[in-house]
């Protein structure tokens, strides 16, 4: 059977919330305060009949708007003591994670959870904000009715809800917990039905400063749900360079996406960097689990571009360029300083030699002289 597993804290604390042997069963570890009543509770919801569970995994009905349906669930507390619980329905969604979860506690279903009547049973009180507060006897079943009336001015398609069973601790003390199990609610209202998936994306490339190597371009995608039931998606991303070469591909799975949500994922594909990389989104929606989903199942696509600019490439084609250059000016410079010292070692020779020819002369004078 289908178990929501839905905790929320109110304070620091440990939590542990398991189906284990249990269906649909949440248990509470034992308390450090022995008086704690809720010490080892273990609690369980799931589908019922009048007489108690039925087996099924989930409630699943297909109404026409304007009508309503009736269905029950089972509280069953297999604990050795009392215990309290709030029995009450809201809204679906599906979390970051990909699992089914309902809205927190405090707020108030806006939607198939707000449909949803929880019938009265012999001691039970009303919860604020729907729903009642039930005393289960220790090792006890209770069955509790719905009731669901979907309005009149409902849209077709599925309106995803679940009822949930919480338990209620008493006490003034400062750390509060949270933890309720749950049957999901599936519930879709008769009507043309769409399965549509519309794929946004967003891309950014990062190079390689290996200049033998490719860069990566980074594929934030999200899957939005613009029909009306609930589908799964896959997604499948590719990108290439110019004319069509060095590119890739990477793929994602979503099992469920609700009507008017969201899934997004990430993928990294290796691209050689030819400059401006073409890249293409396919999201193509699938049936989940038993649901017939009497539509097309037609892919929704998106194109983008991505800027794959070379630049260790370019670092070391301009590298390979600049070396000759660099090594013919070197090598003009180590001949016009060799130049540059043979000249000055000629001129100091001629000037050394001027120097020396006037003595000469006047030598040759003074012994004409003399004679």
């Amino acid at each position: 059977m289908t178990v929501l597993r839905l905790s929320r804290f109110l304070a620091t604390g440990a939590l542990v919330v398991g189906a284990a042997a249990l269906p649909a069963a949440a248990a509470l570890p034992a308390a450090t305060d022995t008086d704690d009543a809720a010490a080892g509770t273990t609690w369980a919801l799931e589908p019922a009949g009048e007489d108690g569970a039925d087996g099924r995994v989930s409630l699943r009905h297909e109404i026409e708007a304007g009508t309503s349906v009736s269905d029950f669930v089972v509280v069953t507390n297999f604990s050795a003591h009392d215990a309290t619980f709030a029995v009450y329905a809201s809204d679906g969604l599906v979390d970051d994670d990909g699992n089914f979860d309902l809205l927190p506690a405090e707020a108030p279903p806006q939607d198939g959870g707000s449909w949803v009547e929880i019938g009265e049973v012999d001691g039970a009180t009303p919860r604020d904000g729907g729903g009642i507060v039930l005393e289960a006897p220790a090792s006890s079943s209770t069955v509790v009715p719905v009731e669901i009336t979907v309005p009149s001015e409902a849209t077709p398609g599925d309106h995803p809800a679940g009822v949930v069973a919480e338990l209620v601790q008493g006490g003034d003390t400062s750390l509060q917990m949270s933890s309720r199990v749950g049957v999901r609610l599936h519930l879709r209202v008769a009507g043309e039905v769409l399965a549509e998936v519309t794929p946004e994306v967003e891309a950014t490339y990062s190079p390689s400063w290996n200049p033998f190597a490719p860069g990566t371009v980074t594929v934030d995608y999200t899957v939005d749900n613009t029909g009306n039931v609930r589908v799964g998606a896959d997604v499948d991303a590719t990108v290439t360079g110019l004319f069509g070469v060095g590119g890739g591909e990477v793929s994602g799975e979503h099992r469920e996406v609700l009507p008017g949500q969201s899934a997004a994922g990430t993928g990294e594909i290796e691209v050689w960097p030819l400059f401006l990389g073409r890249g293409e989104v396919v999201a193509t929606p699938l049936g989940v689990g038993e649901d017939e989903v009497p539509a097309v199942l037609e892919p929704g696509t998106v194109e983008f571009r991505v800027w794959t600019v070379p630049w260790s490439q370019l670092v070391l084609l301009a590298l390979l360029v600049a070396a000759p250059l660099l090594v013919v000016r070197a090598r003009r410079r180590s001949a016009a300083r060799i130049q540059a010292r043979i000249d000055a070692a000629v001129a100091a020779a001629s000037a050394e030699a001027e120097d020396e020819d006037p003595a000469a002369e006047g030598s040759d004078t003074d012994a004409t002289a003399v004679r």
